[in-house]
């Protein structure tokens, strides 16, 4: 049985040994697998489902020989920790697809959050998501009325940028509640789950259209073009 060394999420022990019992694969990229693993602390016999992924190829390589769960030393050499599953793990939203990272991490955070049922929480970062997303809309210069209030203020920045044909009208009504839900969360502490659901809503539509659907339409005239000079 192979054995797996980390600090034991269960009872805080650090630098603790594992019994790897089984594993299964939960993602291919390339020559590369990511696992996860079940595995026993050796201190407070309790399990820890750890996010295993592979070092290098040759590890990769060795790995597919012997059998995860069957190294003879610490795996520790041939994987990296990840992460381990917990409530976090609850969620099953995928972000929009093609969005920078840093949006990316805030969308995940929010799904977290609304997971586990931290509504303001996740209201908060759906806000975020919009704000962070928007800014990167607007003109350097001042101009039809943008001033540094519009610019501050999210909730005078999305009517301005409808107005400007910047964001698509199809969305405005529904972003009314990035003002009022968002600020609730924010502020006092009352956003419920129909609220939250509705700022997830808006937020993964707003997503896609600007960064999710743009990238698939360039990708798809690379396609295109690719074929015609084929």
């Amino acid at each position: 049985m192979s054995e797996l060394v980390s600090d034991c999420p269960r009872c805080d022990s650090s630098r603790m040994t594992f019994d790897l019992v089984s594993q299964t694969v939960i993602k291919v990229n390339g020559w590369q697998n990511i696992y996860e693993a079940f595995c026993i602390c050796r201190h407070c016999k309790k399990s820890t489902v750890f996010v295993l992924r592979e070092r290098g190829i040759e590890e990769s390589k060795y790995i597919r020989q012997s059998g995860l769960n069957k190294v003879s030393s610490a795996i520790n050499n041939l994987v990296n920790i990840e992460d381990y599953i917990s409530l976090k793990d609850a969620s099953n939203i995928e972000p929009p697809e093609y969005l920078p990272e840093k949006l990316g991490t805030v969308f995940s955070e929010g799904t977290t959050c609304f997971s586990v049922g931290c509504f303001n929480a996740a209201g908060t970062m759906f806000r975020l998501c919009v704000d962070l997303a928007t800014k990167a809309l607007l003109p350097e210069d001042d101009r039809d009325g943008l001033n540094s209030k519009i610019r501050r203020n999210l909730g005078l920045r999305l009517p301005w940028l409808f107005a400007q044909g910047l964001l698509p009208i199809a969305l405005q009504d529904l972003s009314s509640c990035i003002k009022e839900d968002g600020n609730d969360g924010a502020h006092d502490g009352s956003l419920k789950k129909e609220e939250a659901e509705d700022l997830l809503d808006f937020t993964f539509a707003l997503l896609e259209r600007m960064y999710t659907e743009p990238e698939r339409l360039r990708l798809a005239k690379m396609r295109r073009d690719a074929r015609r000079g084929a």
